[in-house]
């Protein structure tokens, strides 16, 4: 007789919150992500980086995604198993798709997703159909 060998189910946690498209909102957005990823016990590296990760995307949504009266939402996804953390927020402007710009000194903004490409191991974007797009990064523990 075989002996099964008792396996541990994967555990993957999930969270997701409508938000106003302003700064209050994307504002809000970073303070909710900080409490989800502290109350899921991830680490303080993960939380640090995906704190900056929401704060960019959340602010981008609401100052270049934003449609009048209508929301964004901001959504976070644990692997417990790899600790693999995906932050995404979505917003209703998919005609506008984000883009690193060129470097430029003389240039003050634009510089968010830079940060974002820095900080997460992987990002992207997705539609959001009828006409949304999610802008999307994960992050996982690495050794420093």
């Amino acid at each position: 007789m075989s002996a099964l060998t008792p396996q541990a189910t994967a555990v993957v946690r999930t969270f997701a919150q409508r938000l106003s498209s302003t700064r209050r909102g994307a504002r809000l957005a970073r303070l909710l992500a900080v409490e989800r990823l502290q109350a899921w016990q991830v680490s303080l590296a993960v939380t640090e980086r995906a704190e900056q990760v929401v704060a960019e995307l959340a602010a981008n949504a609401a100052l270049h995604g934003r449609v009048q009266g209508r929301d964004f939402q901001v959504a976070l996804t644990l692997d417990e198993a790899t600790g693999t953390v995906r932050c995404s927020v979505t917003d209703a402007r998919g005609e506008q798709l984000p883009v690193i710009p060129a470097a430029d000194a003389a240039n003050e903004s634009g510089r968010g997703l830079l940060l974002v490409s820095a900080l997460a191991d992987r990002w992207g974007t997705d539609p959001y159909p009828p006409s949304g797009k999610t802008v999307w990064a994960e992050m996982s523990p690495r050794s420093c």
